[in-house]
Protein backbone atom coordinates (compact mmCIF):
# COMPACT_ATOMS: atom_id res chain seq x y z
CA UNK A 1 0.00 0.00 0.00
CA UNK A 2 1.62 3.46 -0.89
CA UNK A 3 1.58 6.30 1.26
CA UNK A 4 0.82 9.76 0.06
CA UNK A 5 3.37 12.61 1.04
CA UNK A 6 2.59 15.69 1.73
CA UNK A 7 4.16 17.93 -1.23
CA UNK A 8 6.09 20.97 -0.22
CA UNK A 9 4.60 24.06 -0.81
CA UNK A 10 5.87 26.73 -4.07
CA UNK A 11 6.02 29.93 -3.39
CA UNK A 12 6.74 33.17 -5.54
CA UNK A 13 10.30 33.08 -4.94
CA UNK A 14 10.27 29.42 -6.42
CA UNK A 15 8.42 29.85 -9.36
CA UNK A 16 10.68 33.25 -10.36
CA UNK A 17 13.68 30.95 -10.17
CA UNK A 18 12.04 28.31 -12.30
CA UNK A 19 11.20 30.73 -14.14
CA UNK A 20 14.88 32.17 -14.64
CA UNK A 21 16.72 28.75 -14.53
CA UNK A 22 15.25 28.26 -18.31
CA UNK A 23 17.02 31.10 -19.44
CA UNK A 24 19.99 28.82 -19.05
CA UNK A 25 22.61 30.80 -16.70
CA UNK A 26 26.28 29.23 -16.37
CA UNK A 27 25.43 29.61 -12.16
CA UNK A 28 22.50 28.37 -9.95
CA UNK A 29 19.67 31.19 -9.32
CA UNK A 30 19.01 32.31 -6.11
CA UNK A 31 16.11 35.69 -6.04
CA UNK A 32 16.08 38.16 -2.88
CA UNK A 33 12.53 39.58 -2.37
CA UNK A 34 12.39 42.87 -0.28
CA UNK A 35 9.43 41.83 1.50
CA UNK A 36 8.04 37.87 2.37
CA UNK A 37 4.33 37.69 2.78
CA UNK A 38 2.22 34.99 5.01
CA UNK A 39 0.01 32.60 3.04
CA UNK A 40 -2.49 33.90 1.80
CA UNK A 41 -1.45 37.73 1.43
CA UNK A 42 -1.47 39.28 -1.51
CA UNK A 43 1.11 41.36 -3.97
CA UNK A 44 0.44 44.46 -6.07
CA UNK A 45 4.06 44.87 -6.00
CA UNK A 46 6.78 43.94 -4.58
CA UNK A 47 10.81 43.65 -5.64
CA UNK A 48 13.58 41.11 -5.82
CA UNK A 49 17.25 41.35 -7.02
CA UNK A 50 18.59 38.40 -8.85
CA UNK A 51 21.99 37.58 -10.53
CA UNK A 52 21.68 36.28 -14.26
CA UNK A 53 25.21 34.74 -15.23
CA UNK A 54 25.59 34.15 -18.67
CA UNK A 55 28.30 31.83 -20.32
CA UNK A 56 31.75 33.57 -21.23
CA UNK A 57 31.23 35.94 -24.25
CA UNK A 58 27.94 36.57 -23.77
CA UNK A 59 26.53 39.91 -23.59
CA UNK A 60 24.01 40.69 -20.79
CA UNK A 61 20.04 40.05 -21.26
CA UNK A 62 18.18 43.79 -22.26
CA UNK A 63 16.06 44.65 -19.48
CA UNK A 64 13.04 44.26 -21.73
CA UNK A 65 14.75 40.60 -22.64
CA UNK A 66 14.14 39.55 -18.92
CA UNK A 67 10.93 41.06 -18.60
CA UNK A 68 9.18 39.08 -21.57
CA UNK A 69 11.40 36.16 -20.88
CA UNK A 70 10.29 35.13 -17.60
CA UNK A 71 7.04 36.49 -18.32
CA UNK A 72 6.60 34.12 -20.76
CA UNK A 73 7.81 31.09 -18.34
CA UNK A 74 5.63 32.11 -15.52
CA UNK A 75 2.10 31.99 -17.24
CA UNK A 76 0.85 29.72 -16.16
CA UNK A 77 0.83 31.31 -12.40
CA UNK A 78 -0.92 34.52 -11.13
CA UNK A 79 2.57 36.43 -11.29
CA UNK A 80 4.07 38.80 -13.54
CA UNK A 81 7.34 40.73 -14.42
CA UNK A 82 6.41 44.33 -14.84
CA UNK A 83 9.98 46.04 -15.19
CA UNK A 84 13.62 45.18 -14.45
CA UNK A 85 16.48 47.09 -13.85
CA UNK A 86 20.57 46.29 -14.26
CA UNK A 87 21.83 47.53 -10.94
CA UNK A 88 25.17 47.44 -9.12
CA UNK A 89 26.38 45.03 -6.60
CA UNK A 90 25.82 47.15 -3.61
CA UNK A 91 21.85 46.83 -4.15
CA UNK A 92 19.82 44.75 -2.51
CA UNK A 93 16.17 44.53 -2.64
CA UNK A 94 15.63 44.08 1.08
CA UNK A 95 18.01 45.95 2.89
CA UNK A 96 17.96 49.03 0.26
CA UNK A 97 14.38 49.75 0.63
CA UNK A 98 13.35 52.96 2.42
CA UNK A 99 10.07 51.66 3.07
CA UNK A 100 7.36 49.00 2.70
CA UNK A 101 4.02 50.33 2.14
CA UNK A 102 0.73 47.78 3.21
CA UNK A 103 -3.14 47.94 2.72
CA UNK A 104 -5.65 45.79 4.20
CA UNK A 105 -9.10 45.55 2.79
CA UNK A 106 -12.33 45.76 4.56
CA UNK A 107 -15.81 45.50 3.67
CA UNK A 108 -18.86 46.22 5.87
CA UNK A 109 -22.67 45.88 5.79
CA UNK A 110 -22.55 41.77 5.46
CA UNK A 111 -24.63 40.19 7.80
CA UNK A 112 -23.33 36.90 6.68
CA UNK A 113 -19.85 35.81 4.90
CA UNK A 114 -21.86 35.14 1.40
CA UNK A 115 -22.58 38.38 1.07
CA UNK A 116 -19.37 38.94 -0.32
CA UNK A 117 -19.73 39.56 -3.89
CA UNK A 118 -17.54 36.53 -5.78
CA UNK A 119 -15.17 38.99 -7.10
CA UNK A 120 -13.84 40.10 -3.97
CA UNK A 121 -13.85 36.54 -2.10
CA UNK A 122 -10.40 36.21 -0.69
CA UNK A 123 -9.44 39.67 -1.33
CA UNK A 124 -11.05 41.16 2.00
CA UNK A 125 -12.33 41.12 5.54
CA UNK A 126 -15.64 41.55 6.16
CA UNK A 127 -15.44 41.86 10.24
CA UNK A 128 -18.74 41.30 11.79
CA UNK A 129 -21.67 44.06 12.56
CA UNK A 130 -22.95 46.57 10.22
CA UNK A 131 -20.66 48.79 10.60
CA UNK A 132 -17.64 50.41 11.76
CA UNK A 133 -16.87 53.49 13.59
CA UNK A 134 -14.55 54.86 12.14
CA UNK A 135 -13.65 58.13 13.73
CA UNK A 136 -12.60 55.95 16.50
CA UNK A 137 -10.32 53.92 15.04
CA UNK A 138 -8.89 56.75 13.65
CA UNK A 139 -8.29 57.89 17.14
CA UNK A 140 -6.59 54.95 18.08
CA UNK A 141 -4.65 54.90 14.90
CA UNK A 142 -2.71 57.54 16.00
CA UNK A 143 -1.13 56.00 18.88
CA UNK A 144 0.68 53.76 16.31
CA UNK A 145 2.48 56.64 14.43
CA UNK A 146 5.79 57.23 15.05
CA UNK A 147 8.70 55.17 16.90
CA UNK A 148 7.62 52.79 19.49
CA UNK A 149 8.34 48.93 20.74
CA UNK A 150 5.58 47.13 18.81
CA UNK A 151 6.42 44.16 21.03
CA UNK A 152 2.89 43.25 21.54
CA UNK A 153 1.41 43.59 18.11
CA UNK A 154 4.32 41.13 16.71
CA UNK A 155 3.17 36.83 16.42
CA UNK A 156 5.79 34.48 18.23
CA UNK A 157 8.45 33.54 15.41
CA UNK A 158 11.39 32.15 15.61
CA UNK A 159 13.35 35.48 14.62
CA UNK A 160 11.90 37.17 17.34
CA UNK A 161 14.92 36.89 19.71
CA UNK A 162 17.09 38.21 17.35
CA UNK A 163 15.38 41.40 15.85
CA UNK A 164 14.59 44.37 17.51
CA UNK A 165 10.90 45.28 18.05
CA UNK A 166 11.45 48.69 17.57
CA UNK A 167 10.00 49.95 14.56
CA UNK A 168 8.85 53.71 12.93
CA UNK A 169 5.60 53.56 11.56
CA UNK A 170 5.23 56.70 9.19
CA UNK A 171 1.68 56.46 8.20
CA UNK A 172 -1.49 55.27 9.15
CA UNK A 173 -4.80 55.99 6.56
CA UNK A 174 -8.40 54.47 7.10
CA UNK A 175 -10.48 55.48 4.12
CA UNK A 176 -13.48 54.39 2.02
CA UNK A 177 -12.43 52.81 -1.19
CA UNK A 178 -14.19 51.18 -4.19
CA UNK A 179 -14.89 47.48 -4.68
CA UNK A 180 -13.87 45.31 -7.68
CA UNK A 181 -16.82 46.36 -9.83
CA UNK A 182 -18.58 47.66 -6.98
CA UNK A 183 -20.99 49.99 -9.73
CA UNK A 184 -23.25 46.65 -10.03
CA UNK A 185 -23.69 46.29 -6.76
CA UNK A 186 -24.65 49.36 -5.60
CA UNK A 187 -27.77 48.76 -4.05
CA UNK A 188 -26.78 45.52 -1.25
CA UNK A 189 -25.14 48.36 1.12
CA UNK A 190 -21.87 47.31 1.12
CA UNK A 191 -19.05 49.22 1.61
CA UNK A 192 -15.40 49.20 1.35
CA UNK A 193 -12.76 50.67 3.34
CA UNK A 194 -8.68 50.60 2.81
CA UNK A 195 -6.51 50.67 6.19
CA UNK A 196 -2.54 51.64 4.72
CA UNK A 197 0.26 51.24 6.78
CA UNK A 198 3.71 52.58 5.93
CA UNK A 199 7.01 51.47 7.66
CA UNK A 200 10.61 50.95 6.86
CA UNK A 201 10.12 47.32 7.91
CA UNK A 202 7.33 45.37 9.91
CA UNK A 203 7.44 42.42 12.12
CA UNK A 204 6.35 39.30 11.78
CA UNK A 205 2.37 39.97 11.81
CA UNK A 206 2.62 43.61 12.80
CA UNK A 207 0.46 45.04 10.10
CA UNK A 208 -2.49 42.00 10.67
CA UNK A 209 -2.28 42.08 14.39
CA UNK A 210 -3.02 46.25 13.96
CA UNK A 211 -5.36 46.27 11.41
CA UNK A 212 -7.45 43.50 13.82
CA UNK A 213 -7.38 45.69 17.21
CA UNK A 214 -8.29 49.03 15.07
CA UNK A 215 -11.34 46.80 13.89
CA UNK A 216 -11.63 45.58 17.26
CA UNK A 217 -11.95 49.85 18.31
CA UNK A 218 -14.41 50.04 15.45
CA UNK A 219 -16.51 47.65 16.43
CA UNK A 220 -16.72 48.52 20.10
CA UNK A 221 -14.58 46.30 21.37
CA UNK A 222 -11.46 48.16 22.08
CA UNK A 223 -11.29 51.94 23.59
CA UNK A 224 -8.83 53.56 21.60
CA UNK A 225 -7.41 54.65 24.35
CA UNK A 226 -6.14 50.43 24.68
CA UNK A 227 -3.61 50.57 21.75
CA UNK A 228 -1.61 52.82 23.96
CA UNK A 229 -2.19 50.09 26.19
CA UNK A 230 -1.34 47.57 24.52
CA UNK A 231 2.22 49.45 22.87
CA UNK A 232 3.12 49.91 26.44
CA UNK A 233 2.60 46.38 27.51
CA UNK A 234 5.25 45.49 24.97
CA UNK A 235 4.03 41.51 24.80
CA UNK A 236 2.82 39.32 22.23
CA UNK A 237 0.79 37.84 25.41
CA UNK A 238 -1.02 40.59 25.62
CA UNK A 239 -2.77 41.06 22.43
CA UNK A 240 -6.06 40.04 22.56
CA UNK A 241 -7.17 36.70 21.38
CA UNK A 242 -9.29 36.02 18.09
CA UNK A 243 -8.19 39.83 17.55
CA UNK A 244 -6.02 39.07 14.50
CA UNK A 245 -7.17 39.91 11.06
CA UNK A 246 -6.93 37.06 8.56
CA UNK A 247 -4.66 36.62 5.77
CA UNK A 248 -6.71 37.52 2.86
CA UNK A 249 -7.20 41.10 3.25
CA UNK A 250 -3.46 42.08 3.38
CA UNK A 251 -1.71 43.11 0.34
CA UNK A 252 1.64 44.72 0.00
CA UNK A 253 0.63 47.60 -2.40
CA UNK A 254 4.67 49.03 -2.74
CA UNK A 255 8.27 48.80 -1.94
CA UNK A 256 10.07 52.67 -2.07
CA UNK A 257 13.07 52.97 -2.88
CA UNK A 258 15.71 56.11 -3.19
CA UNK A 259 15.03 56.64 -7.21
CA UNK A 260 18.03 58.62 -7.66
CA UNK A 261 20.32 55.92 -6.11
CA UNK A 262 19.16 53.21 -8.10
CA UNK A 263 19.57 55.66 -11.20
CA UNK A 264 23.32 55.93 -10.57
CA UNK A 265 23.84 52.18 -9.73
CA UNK A 266 22.50 51.02 -12.62
CA UNK A 267 24.35 53.80 -14.86
CA UNK A 268 27.11 51.94 -12.78
CA UNK A 269 26.42 48.74 -14.17
CA UNK A 270 26.13 49.31 -17.83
Amino acid sequence: METLTDQPMLGVQNYLERAAQKLRPVTPIKFYISSRTDAGVHALCNSAHVNIQRAAGKLPFPESIIVSALNHHLKPEPIRILSAYRVSENFHARFSALSRTYVYRLVTGCSHHSQIPVFERDLCWAPRGEHLNVPAMQEAACFLLGTHDFSTFRSVSSEMPFKSPLRTLAQVDIRPSSGFMSHHYEYSGLRFWELEFKSRSFLYKQVRRMAGALVAVGQGKLAPSHIKELLECRDPLAYPLNTIAPAAGLFLKSVEYDEAAVEEEGNAAE
